[in-house]
């Protein structure tokens, strides 16, 4: 017990002295946060634009069949609906901080979501090819305006301890966005027909544009810039780069790489437009963008790691559909179906998760949802001739549930603790690597799982030989079968060899899948110690987030 005697002046002095002390919420407002429901209105409103542009990049993949077939186009052709899109996509999302700058914040995200609504209805219009690759190419240029630009929106409006649930909101939809994709693309496309897949996004747009323009704060009174500060050789540098490289990434597997010239010459000019492009952002007063942020380890560190999520994130998701559709047989309405309970579990978990990730060392959160992620991979390389969709329920389930666990803490831990004036800058380089991090590896899967299945494919053939009992049974058992069915001996001998020829293919196939769901687990095992040049994201960023 304190032997200082009770003052009554005391008390009244430190209730006076408690009195002038600034509430949380006075801190708050004076740090610029919005205070109030606008800041979820603001919240919805950013979401709702990047939910928009994640779910148009993998919702044409289903559909790309019947538009080949509308349009009479190649495979090839048909192709650079994707690959247009994903070029533009890329070049945009780290120009977007200085597009932001430069036009305003609001006026920048209100004429993307127009941009992008307007484009959504010209592909839905178009009458040919051309026309509908230029219009995805102006859809992904807008479409990367939103990404960027809506996840630094909130990282802006919220304060630190409430960053959690509001980064929640915006990674629902970039989460269960590529599953959500396939699964509305098949159903509209089976149903409606393929255009509206693009017709779709008209009323949600026009709902978010008149949201944006309400909600969204009115652009501070600044300076208008002149055109001699416009980084010209930065902007033509990033796209040669950014460009050259995701369409690279984009068609390199079905050129068979570096045996074509068109490929590598997209290698060299994107390998020397990249040194250039980090020269000369690095000396240039005013950078188109702001390489310099990559200063905070936290930043640096989660955007390398935001690249290894990518690939999980996406090349997981590229993997499954493949697979149910190829060896399983699915339709695209099925195998969207077969993708939602993980979309909805990601959903549900990223709310759960909200409300406690600014309370938690994100580092913990990030290990643990690595290793559920690769415990997820090594039990899907389980799959045999049998699996079927009871038996990938609960992988994909928990595959949904372990990537958030990563993709909220490390947005938190990569973004959370840097200066505000950086966080338009750090969040187009963060989601910049996600979303190369994505093609990069699709584009390793689906090399990797052509090879492995040749692989295993001249594994299984040096097995069948005339000589082999086992095969010389097999092979007259389903002889006796076809004959069975009314075929002469010679057109079930045949039919025989075939129907063997196929039972291999599939087998090689399952392997195949195997072996690239066994990588994927191992890359994020090999990731974990990046770990320990993280942040502790929401836990320790409420002290330095207003630095």
């Amino acid at each position: 017990m304190s032997n200082t005697p009770y003052s009554p002046s005391r008390s009244r002095h430190s209730k006076r002295s408690q009195s002038r002390q600034p509430s949380k919420k006075s801190s708050d407002a004076a740090a610029g946060y919005i205070q109030g429901p606008l800041k979820w209105a603001i919240a919805l409103t950013a979401s709702l634009g990047a939910i928009l542009e994640v779910i148009d990049t993998s919702i044409v993949n289903v559909a790309l069949t019947d538009m080949q077939a509308t349009l009479g186009a190649t495979v090839t052709e048909i192709g650079w609906v994707v690959t247009g899109y994903a070029i533009a996509n890329v070049v945009l999302i780290p120009l977007s901080a200085w597009l932001g700058d430069f036009f305003g914040k609001k006026t920048y995200f209100v004429f993307s979501m127009i941009g992008f609504t307007a484009a959504s209805v010209l592909c839905g219009l178009s009458i040919n090819l051309p026309m509908l690759v230029a219009a995805r190419i102006l859809q992904g240029l807008c479409g990367g305006g939103l990404l960027a630009k809506a996840q630094a929106i909130l990282f802006e409006t919220f304060p630190p301890a409430e960053q959690g649930v509001a980064q929640s909101v915006f990674g629902v939809g970039v989460i269960a966005g590529p599953a959500i994709g396939p699964t509305l693309g098949g159903y509209l496309t089976d149903t409606l027909g393929w255009r509206w897949i693009f017709f779709i996004n008209l009323p949600v747009g026009i709902l978010a544009v008149i949201m944006a323009i309400v909600f969204l704060r009115p652009d501070a009174k600044q300076h208008a810039r002149t055109p001699a500060k416009v980084d010209w050789a930065g902007i033509m540098l990033l796209c040669i780069a950014v460009g050259s490289l995701q369409a690279f990434l984009e068609e390199g597997e079905k050129e068979d790489w570096f045996e074509s010239g068109f490929i590598t010459t997209l290698a060299i000019a994107g390998s020397i437009g990249l040194i250039l492009f980090v020269w000369r952002e690095l000396s240039a007063k005013a950078p188109a963008v702001d390489l310099r942020v990559l200063r905070h380890k936290s930043l640096a560190a989660g955007s390398l790691y935001s690249g290894i999520l990518g690939m999980g994130l996406y090349g997981a998701l590229f993997a499954v559909p493949l697979f149910a559709q190829g060896v399983l047989g699915f339709s695209a309405t099925q195998t969207g179906w077969l993708l939602a309970p993980g979309a909805l579990a990601s959903a549900i978990m990223m709310v759960l998760l909200g409300k406690i990730s600014t309370k938690v060392d994100a580092r913990i959160l990030i290990g643990l949802g690595a290793v559920g992620t690769t415990a997820v991979m090594f039990d899907l390389a389980k799959i045999t001739p049998q699996t079927g969709t009871d038996d990938l329920f609960w992988p994909l389930i928990w595959r949904g549930a372990t990537t958030v666990l990563m993709f909220l803490p490390l947005s938190l831990a990569a973004l959370g603790s840097i200066p505000k004036k950086d966080i338009s800058a750090g969040s187009g380089f963060y989601n910049l690597t996600r979303q190369l991090g994505g093609s990069i590896g699709i584009a390793i899967l689906t090399t990797l799982l052509d090879q492995r299945e040749s692989f295993h494919r001249a594994i299984l053939l040096s097995k069948l030989t005339p000589y082999d009992l086992e095969t010389s049974q097999r092979l007259t058992a389903l002889s006796g079968l076809f004959q069975s069915r009314g075929s002469d001996a010679a057109t079930a001998q045949q039919q025989a060899i075939a129907s063997l020829s196929q039972l291999v293919n599939n087998q090689a196939a399952i392997l195949s899948y195997a072996d690239i769901f066994r990588f994927v687990g191992i890359v994020f095992l090999c990731s974990l110690p990046l770990l320990l040049f993280l942040g502790k994201g929401g836990a320790g960023a409420r002290t330095t987030a207003v630095h």
